[in-house]
C-alpha cells in the first residue's frame, strides 16, 4: 500500500495490519517514531494502521498525537482518562485494534520499525507470533541488561520456554493469538509464554537496539520485584489452571502428613518420658508461621483467580478512555 499524507493510494493484499503503540510521555519521539513506522509499513503489502494508546501522558503526548491523526489517517489513538500501565494499554490496543496481524511497539524509538517486515516474513512461515530478541541492547549494563539477563534465565527456568529476551517489546503475532490473551497486571512481558501456552507456535528472532533518545525510561530498578511475583503467577495459571487441586492438595496432604506424624510423635515422648508439649515455645512460632505463610500464599493464588474471573466474565475494563479519534465505536 503506498501512503501519501496518511492516504490510501493503492491497496495490494486483503490483509491488514495493526501497529499498537503504547506511549506516556514521549511527545519528543513522536514525530521521528511516526515517520520511521509509516516508512517501514509502505513497504508492506497490506493495509495498515497505527494505534497509539496514550496511557494518561501528563506532556504534550495528547496535543501531539491529535495533530499526527489529523495530517494521516492510518494514524489511531486512544486516550486514556489516566495511567493504566502497558498491560492496559496494549490490552485497549487488542480490544480496538482491526488488523488480522497485530503487531506491537513501544514508543522510546528503542525498537525499530524496520524490523517490522523481516518478523511479518517469519510470521508467514507458519508460526502464530514472533518477538524480538535484543541480542546487541543499547542500555545500562547494571540497571537495565544485568537483572534482564537474570529474570530471562529464571523465566526460561521457571516456564521451561525458551527465550533470550522475553520482555522485547516488539512482537509481530496473528489476531487468533489474542482470542483467549488476556492482560491482568504486567502480563505484557509474558505474552509469548501466554501464548505458547494456549498452543501457539513462536519464535524469537534478532531484532535492533537503539539507544534512548529522549525522556528516561518508565521501568526502575524494582521491576525485579515485580517481575518475580509475576512469575510466580504465571507457572501457577500454566501448570495449575486447570487443576488447582493438584497444587493445594499436595501441600495439603505434605502439612497434614508431618502434622500426624509429629502429633503421633509427641504423644510417644509424652507418654515414655513426660515431655510438656506446651513447654517449647519455638515449636509453637515454627507452627504459626507456617500456617501463617501458607494462608498468606494461597490467598494470593485464589485473589489472582478471582480478579481473572471477574474481568473474564464481566462487560468492566482495565482501563477507561477519555477519547478516540478515527476509530469506530465497537459495541
Amino acid at each position: 500500500m503506498a501512503i501519501s499524507d496518511g492516504t490510501v493510494v493503492a491497496q495490494k493484499n486483503t490483509k491488514t495490519i495493526s501497529i499498537i503503540v503504547p506511549c506516556f510521555n514521549e511527545a519528543d519521539n513522536l514525530d521521528t517514531l511516526i515517520q520511521s513506522t509509516i516508512k517501514a509499513s509502505d513497504s508492506l503489502d497490506s493495509n495498515f494502521e497505527i494505534l497509539f494508546v496514550n496511557d494518561g501522558s501528563v506532556d504534550a503526548t495528547p496535543q501531539k498525537l491529535n495533530a499526527l491523526a489529523a495530517q494521516h489517517t492510518c494514524i489511531k489513538v486512544i486516550h486514556f482518562s489516566q495511567n493504566h500501565g502497558q498491560s492496559a494499554a496494549l490490552q485497549a490496543g487488542f480490544d480496538y485494534a482491526s488488523g488480522d496481524i497485530i503487531v506491537t511497539m513501544d514508543a522510546d524509538l528503542q525498537n525499530d520499525p524496520a524490523d517490522i517486515p523481516m518478523m511479518l516474513q517469519e510470521l508467514g512461515k507458519g508460526y502464530d507470533l514472533i518477538f524480538g530478541w535484543r541480542q546487541k541492547r543499547s542500555d545500562p549494563f547494571l540497571s537495565r541488561k544485568l537483572p534482564s539477563m537474570f529474570a530471562n534465565r529464571l523465566i526460561a527456568f521457571i516456564t521451561s520456554f525458551p527465550a533470550h529476551d522475553i520482555g522485547c517489546g516488539l512482537k509481530a503475532m496473528k489476531r487468533e493469538v489474542l482470542t483467549n490473551l488476556l492482560l491482568v497486571g504486567d502480563f505484557h512481558r509474558y505474552i509469548p509464554i501466554l501464548a505458547h501456552w494456549q498452543g501457539a507456535r513462536c519464535k524469537e528472532v534478532i531484532v535492533r537496539h537503539h539507544p534512548r533518545r529522549n525522556g528516561k525510561s518508565k521501568y526502575g530498578i524494582d521491576r525485579i520485584i515485580k517481575v518475580l511475583l509475576d512469575l510466580i503467577t504465571i507457572k501457577f495459571f500454566i501448570t495449575y489452571m486447570h487443576n488447582p487441586m493438584r497444587l493445594f492438595g499436595r501441600y495439603g496432604l505434605l502439612s497434614l502428613f508431618v502434622g500426624v506424624v509429629s502429633g503421633f510423635v509427641a504423644l510417644i515422648l509424652k507418654m515414655a518420658t513426660d515431655f510438656d508439649l506446651t513447654g517449647n515455645p519455638l515449636s509453637l512460632i515454627a507452627i504459626f508461621l507456617i500456617i501463617i505463610g501458607v494462608q498468606f500464599f494461597f490467598l494470593g493464588m485464589l485473589g489472582e483467580l478471582c480478579a481473572r474471573i471477574y474481568y473474564d466474565r464481566s462487560a468492566r475494563k482495565m482501563y477507561s478512555i477519555r477519547e478516540m479519534i478515527n476509530i469506530d465505536e465497537k459495541e
